[in-house]
């Protein structure tokens, strides 16, 4: 069958296709809340700090407002889309039931983006934190690599309830590590000698008691992408609709719950990270590992390697809960028939999408060994940690824009479409999601670094797009969200 909207052509599968790509259903309240903080909280271990050299404490404090409005829209439009829409294709499979299958595809494409990319990055620190713990050589590196996808691939393969009861501990142990961190490091807290030690312009001033924003407004605004690591991923969290028991109850109530669980953390740290004495602003602008810094300044250097390998948690969180997201975002593009259909198949016995996922695993590796192959590894952990870095940005502000406009013709096109929870802030918090991400991306494109970063992905777009126009859009499968969207969009009210 075809369908005029994209000029695309369907075909129904048989019950067998379905069968071999079945998924488990699992996942309550608090499995939810645990994928969605898991996902971001390494975020809050390092990499918003590099904002403070752009800002300084008080521009990196606007921006973190700023980018809580622009997450706080949006996932309160998710929560309203998820329950409604309850399939594993989240973001793709809003925009495709709002704007149709090139719509869909292309919002799908940006989230691949992020959750392809994201992993290798977390990976790569993770790497730096063993190489610096066990001493090995930076040559060693890729096997720390390799050794951290085969162990969380697996895990994740293994079966859905494990990866969930994992999700839970991880994230329990991360949050429990930044409250023993909060816990001591209240006592010690200096605020404007340390955290205000940034002098107007530049510098670093002696005794703090700096100006709030050193670098005035624009500093501030061009802090935006770097208050981003705050909350990237929560989004992924209606990754896991098919795989939720009841996410028309579930789906919302751990969304807003781990966004609540997000802003409490992330000021936590912004707050108390760069008070310590010996730490201050200034230095962790430019630190790789904050929470360590913060660390050391507490218990002293001597502790270093223990306090090193607790700071290995959080980030084994959030690469453990995004290698998640990445299987199922690729197994339900696959499963449509936008990627080949080959990489939607299931685990005969355990019923996770292990082959989406050790494909992702591989492109993303793949990249990492291409550049320390092409690059070397001190050249590489440049291009890593900040252009694919940044890559995964963009590529996720494009999806957040998308799922915002998906939202409002939503309201607009379908009002009388089953919405078992409802945003508080409806259209107007989807217009500033919009507004915001728009913004961020202006201070990404005005950063070289981010600008080459961007080239990248447009690379990546070209390649997915090229292959959509001339062969996926015409083998296209009847799958839940493609069903659901043309039912829907036959009763979608007429755009005027």
């Amino acid at each position: 069958m075809t369908d005029s909207q994209g000029g695309v052509a369907y075909r129904k599968a048989d019950a067998d296709y379905f069968a071999q790509r079945g998924l488990k259903a699992y996942a309550g309240v608090w499995s939810l809340w645990a994928l969605g903080v898991g996902a971001v909280i390494s975020g809050h271990y390092s990499g918003w700090n590099l904002g403070l050299a752009t800002g300084g404490w008080g521009g990196m404090f606007v921006a973190t407002v700023i980018i809580a409005v622009m997450y706080l829209g949006l996932t309160f439009s998710i929560a309203e889309m998820s329950p409604a829409l309850p399939h594993t294709g989240a973001a793709y499979s809003f925009a495709r039931t709002a704007m149709g299958p090139w719509g869909g595809f292309v919002t799908g494409l940006c989230e691949n983006v992020e959750y392809v990319l994201t992993p290798a990055v977390i990976v790569f620190f993770i790497g730096s934190y063993l190489g610096a713990i066990f001493g090995t050589p930076a040559a060693f590196q890729p096997v720390w690599w390799i050794g951290g996808y085969v162990l969380f691939v697996g895990l994740n393969i293994v079966g859905v309830e494990l990866s969930f009861k994992v999700t839970l501990v991880v994230t329990l142990m991360a949050l429990a590590v930044l409250a023993v961190f909060w816990a001591f490091a209240i006592p010690l807290v200096d605020f404007s000698a340390n955290a205000l030690d940034i002098a107007a312009g530049g510098g670093r001033l002696e005794g703090g008691n700096g100006p709030f924003l050193p670098f005035g407004i624009g500093g501030a605004l061009a802090t935006l992408p770097f208050a981003v690591w705050l909350f990237l991923a929560i989004e992924q969290l209606p990754l896991a609709a098919e795989e939720s028991v009841d996410p028309k109850r579930d789906m919302p109530r751990g969304i807003m719950a781990g966004m609540a669980t997000l802003i409490v953390s992330a000021f936590g740290i912004l707050l108390l990270n760069p008070s310590l004495p010996g730490v201050g602003s200034f230095a962790l602008g430019t630190s790789a590992e904050p929470l360590l810094d913060g660390f050391k300044a507490i218990f002293g250097e001597g502790t270093a390697k223990l306090l090193a390998l607790i700071a290995l948690i959080g980030l084994v969180a959030s690469f453990h809960t995004i290698i998640f997201a990445q299987g199922r975002q690729i197994y339900s593009l696959s499963r449509a028939g936008y990627f080949p259909p080959a990489l939607s198949v299931t685990h005969s016995a355990r019923k996770t999408p292990h082959v989406a996922m050790i494909a992702g695993a591989c492109v993303g590796l793949a990249v990492m060994l291409g550049l320390f192959v092409i690059l070397g590894v001190e050249s590489g952990s440049a291009a890593i940690g900040g252009t694919l870095l940044n890559m995964a940005v963009f590529g996720a502000m494009c999806s957040y824009i998308a799922q915002a406009l998906s939202f409002i013709l939503l309201r607009r096109n379908l009002p009388a479409m089953e919405r078992p929870y409802r945003s508080p802030f409806g259209v107007p918090g989807a217009v500033l999601t919009i507004a915001i991400a728009l913004l961020t991306i202006f201070f990404q494109l005005s950063d070289p670094i981010y600008r080459s970063g961007v080239l990248g992905v447009a690379l990546w777009f070209a390649l997915g797009i090229g292959y959509f126009a001339l062969k996926g859009r015409h083998r296209l499968i009847l799958s839940p969200e493609e069903e659901f969207a043309m039912e829907h969009g036959a009763k979608a009210r007429p755009v005027v």
